[in-house]
């Protein structure tokens, strides 16, 4: 027999009942019953009830050995009969009398339990993130997180990718976070960068000469962390094809997403196709470039009606309607928590009216609308008996934030919102420059290495913000999954775009020199996209918190409190790297 185990905990069912088996894992937990001990050992694939008679060696080694220790026994397998059978578990039928006991692996107390999901906060858990990693859930999602990746690799190999790895230590990229740098023992005083993504390596694969690429790319990038993004570093499934178009890039990655997300959604359905919605409408219609369509009430665009408006609240303002059917049976008490919500996501409040049966308008500003404004809002916004309407007025940016979030909320109170579907969709012509409200300048408003739609001749001839981008973002459930373009690959092209925004040709051939001396020597059309595995994987787990399904994550403050990173060097090794540190002076 081997010398660890005949079985694993998951395997014993009830075809194995009269055999003699030896386990290996970890006591989960234990139960003292009538003075029989029933203990549940558990390894990487299950749990397997295990029992000890008063009297027996067995006995007395499980009842004194801590939880979470490692244990070999060897018993046999016994029926637990019909009445006792524990259906949530595959090894439900059968339990393992125990003859004999090895103790491999004591355990000291522990932090925290680990056979139950209890309230424990998660910096402790983070700081014994390797005992965390044994409870169920997190078991669960990270093995989810593998399969994913398995899955990812074999569909991008079977479409016609090509698995590529491209360097960690690279010199320093403007992708818009802070890089972390490496400092250079051989070349004093340079550093190195590790890559905020491989976007100039991968589009220097299509200038290569291949066609299809796709990495499980690790990606660096010194910034804060949100629930939706981990600080220090991140994975993404990394893409980039050669002669191509916009539609050309979205069908394989629409193909992969649908059946990666009905793979392993847990029956949650996959809408497909993926609807296209160009930013502008996606801002006037959700408030936000990242829709949660589930939600199943869109906002109006009614400035226009009170232009002139002797209502000093909306006159001379951006006004966003957001109308809601059937709330005829809602309390005071629904609006009143929706007004207090829209406080929180920074609104001064949040005005309504209601619609009678007779069609007549009610509500905290009713009283402020002219029989025109009411007219023409029934019209606008198809309003009948039992409709609600929440309005939201300001600059254009702030009203679409605050109501976008109203938009998502009052579905949910409301009943206005699909439970159990991945909703995807696609945003696309994003413009391709903005004005800074401070200094009136223009600049890039999304990937300054985009194509513009249109190419010199737009650049040439049209005010810079009408013009848009070959750029897209990937969207699933109100979560940005990637942004991507088509790229421009015109040394010519890409000169003016950034001239546009205030560089010099001089400054772009310094910064750029690999990228644009590759572009002069017949660079294909080529353009891709990069989607957040991290990112896949939370929706997929739905977990609120993308360290929920990341095994070694570091906190909020990108700090790794199991391994003690960052830490201080040593003073020999700052002189062999030929650094000083300058800490910050105390406030």
């Amino acid at each position: 027999m081997h010398r660890y185990r005949s079985h694993t905990c998951g395997e014993l069912r009830a075809s194995d009942v009269g055999t003699d088996v030896r386990l290996s894992g970890w006591l989960h937990n234990r139960r003292d019953l009538g003075g029989i001990l029933f203990i549940d050992l558990r390894d990487h694939y299950g749990i397997t009830q295990l029992v000890a008679r008063p009297g027996t060696p067995a006995y007395e080694a499980l009842d004194r050995i801590s939880k979470e220790s490692t244990v070999r026994v060897d018993g046999k397998v016994v029926s637990r009969g019909a009445d006792n059978v524990n259906p949530d578990l595959p090894t439900g039928e059968v339990e393992v009398e125990v003859g004999e006991v090895e103790l491999l692996g004591a355990a000291a107390p522990l932090p925290f339990t680990i056979n139950t999901e209890d309230g424990v906060n998660e910096e402790r858990r983070l700081e014994y993130r390797f005992l965390d990693l044994r409870r169920e859930r997190m078991h669960r999602n990270i093995l989810l997180r593998t399969s994913v990746i398995s899955a990812i690799r074999h569909k991008m190999a079977a479409m016609g990718f090509n698995e590529m790895a491209t360097p960690i230590l690279t010199a320093t990229s403007p992708e818009g976070a802070r890089d972390f740098v490496v400092p250079s023992r051989l070349n004093p005083g340079k550093f190195y960068a590790l890559p905020q993504a491989p976007q100039q390596f991968k589009q220097l694969l299509m200038i290569s000469g291949f066609d299809r690429y796709f990495q499980i790319a690790p990606c660096f990038r010194d910034e804060d962390a949100r629930a939706d993004r981990s600080p220090g570093e991140f994975y993404q499934l990394d893409v980039e094809m050669s002669f191509v178009e916009q539609e050309d890039v979205f069908q394989p990655i629409e193909k992969l997403m649908t059946e990666l997300f009905e793979e392993f959604g847990g029956g949650r359905h996959v809408t497909s196709p993926f609807p296209r919605i160009p930013f502008r409408e996606a801002m006037l219609k959700y408030g936000s470039d990242k829709p949660d369509l589930r939600a199943q009430l869109e906002l109006v665009d009614i400035t226009d009606i009170f232009e002139g408006s002797e209502f000093k609240a909306f006159a001379g303002k951006h006004v966003r309607a957001l109308p809601v059917p059937d709330v005829s049976g809602q309390p005071r008490k629904f609006f009143d928590q929706l007004g207090e919500y829209a406080v929180e996501q920074g609104a001064k409040g949040l005005a309504w009216v209601r619609v009678g049966e007779d069609g007549s308008l009610s509500g905290p500003i009713a009283k402020f609308l002219t029989e025109e404004n009411v007219a023409e809002l029934t019209k606008r916004l198809s309003l009948s008996a039992g409709h609600a309407v929440f309005f939201g007025a300001g600059e254009f940016d702030e009203v679409s934030k605050i109501m976008g979030a109203v938009r998502v909320e009052a579905a949910k109170r409301a009943g206005h919102f699909e439970e159990g579907v991945f909703r995807f969709c696609w945003i696309v012509d994003f413009p391709m420059y903005e004005k800074d409200e401070d200094t009136g300048k223009i600049d890039f408003s999304h990937n300054p290495f985009s194509m513009p739609q249109g190419g010199m001749e737009a650049l040439e001839t049209q005010d810079p913000l009408d013009i848009l981008a070959w750029q897209y973002d990937i969207v699933c459930n109100g979560v940005e999954l990637s942004s991507g373009a088509i790229r421009n690959h015109e040394p010519d092209i890409m000169l003016k775009a950034f001239e546009i925004a205030g560089y010099d040709h001089e400054t772009v051939e310094r910064e750029f020199a690999g990228m644009l001396r590759a572009f002069r020597f017949g660079a294909p059309p080529h353009g891709g996209i990069a989607p957040g595995v991290d990112r896949i994987v939370m929706l997929l787990a739905d977990e609120p918190n993308i360290r929920e399904t990341i095994a070694f994550p570091l906190n909020g403050n990108a700090q790794d409190l199991m391994m003690g990173a960052p830490t201080e060097l040593e003073e020999a090794r700052l002189r062999e790297l030929h650094l000083t540190v300058r800490k910050p002076q105390p406030k």
